[in-house]
């Protein structure tokens, strides 16, 4: 913490005078997330910490000689492509916004990127989108995450799971690209190290009433259950289905089963649940969370870090290309992105955009180590999980 007072104090001292009579601009940013739908508990964080970089960028007074950025906010539905596109069209075509932080679920991400953004020439950052498909769809350069894909977490959930001594699980996915991915890619892991499966069965999001499915689960058997959906519906269904039927009592969970709100939804009987999410316990990651915190905004939960990351390398690209032109913007994110240049962390945008404009390149590390490949996926860690004392804890990190 320091180093970023230390960092924004000399920003401050040098650049007072030379921006104090800036031309003020509104730019405006799209920020698409699941504000309905099976995820809706974990968005609003997303959003903050997403909109915590923004300010941090128009507060400073460097961007783009004082211009402030304005967050437009529409609503992915996480699940409904058709709903998720229409309402990226509008950010795109009526809001105008420059770029779009998002969207969060793979398929509606998948569906924006291919329908709306990248014919329109918008890049788009997720945070979250984790389906391995995203890895090779026709972005023309336009999509990056900040969350890795699936394809990595499917090892590292198989590895946890083995290391538990659990050889055999049954599987239960959600019914869309994310679901599917991962439930491959687990699959594939988990048996190549010895680990059998005894069913891997499709669920629907938003039912009543999930007794059949946790019925087939049942029969086919296993030591635990993976369940590899949504913690605000099918995949919560899924488990409270198990636990009422006395089928299951120890459960594996990837990266949408984790939330607060599930652990309360459920209670006491998701002690020990063991899990994987996206991120580390990095001094980065520790000093992003004290920062925010003082900022008043609460980052300690799933995705934040990626989408305040997210957020932030948006602006430095718009300060880096000197532009709010969408072409300019992709041209420059991965050159703010990637080494070299001086590492900028989270709290020091407005050292990273001082720096920019004096035409210094920098090296954007941010809360979530970001090094883009060059397909825009992140290599990434990931946390081991466990439920204790009615709260994700972090075991250890892979």
């Amino acid at each position: 913490m320091k180093r970023i007072l230390l960092a924004t104090t000399m920003v401050a001292a040098m650049t007072a005078t030379a921006f104090a009579d800036g031309h003020s601009k509104e730019i405006k940013m799209g920020l698409i997330l699941g504000f309905t739908g099976p995820i809706e508990s974990l968005t609003p964080g997303m959003a903050d910490a997403a909109e915590l970089a923004w300010k941090e960028a128009s507060d400073s007074g460097l961007l783009l000689d004082g211009s402030k950025i304005l967050s437009v906010r529409a609503d992915s539905t996480c699940i409904d492509a058709a709903a998720a596109t229409t309402a990226a069209e509008r950010l795109i075509t009526s809001d105008n916004v420059v770029a779009i932080m998002g969207a969060d679920c793979s398929g509606v991400t998948t569906a924006i990127a291919n329908n709306a953004a990248v014919p329109n020439g918008v890049v788009m950052v997720s945070p979250s989108a984790t389906s391995p498909a995203l890895s090779t769809i026709d972005d023309k350069d336009h999509f990056f995450r900040t969350a890795p894909s699936d394809a990595r977490q499917g090892e590292v959930l198989a590895d946890v799971v083995i290391g538990k001594g659990i050889k055999e699980v049954a599987v239960t996915y959600t019914n869309n690209d994310y679901g599917k991915g991962l439930a491959e890619s687990f699959a594939s892991a988990y048996e190549a190290v010895g680990g059998e499966i005894s069913i891997s069965a499709a669920h629907e999001d938003g039912k009543a009433d999930y007794s059949a499915e946790v019925a087939a689960l049942d029969a086919a058997g296993g030591e635990a259950l993976v369940v590899l959906g949504y913690l605000d519906q099918g995949g919560k269904g899924i488990i409270q289905g198990a636990l009422d039927a006395g089928s299951y009592d120890q459960f594996v969970l990837a990266d949408g089963m984790i939330g607060q709100s599930l652990v309360d939804a459920i209670g006491e009987d998701l002690e020990g649940t063991i899990g994987t999410l996206p991120g580390s316990e990095s001094d980065n990651a520790t000093n992003f969370l004290a920062y925010a915190s003082a900022q008043g905004v609460d980052a300690d939960g799933p995705f934040r870090p990626e989408s305040y990351d997210a957020g932030a390398l948006l602006a430095l690209a718009m300060q880096a290309a000197g532009s709010t032109d969408r072409a300019d913007v992709q041209a420059a994110m991965l050159d703010v992105a990637n080494a070299p240049g001086v590492k900028i962390h989270a709290g020091q945008l407005d050292y990273g955009l001082f720096l920019l404009k004096n035409g210094v390149g920098i090296d954007y590390v941010g809360a979530t180590n970001v090094e883009f490949l060059e397909n825009g996926d992140i290599p990434g860690s990931y946390k081991e999980l466990v439920v204790q004392g009615g709260k994700f804890e972090t075991v250890t990190v892979r």
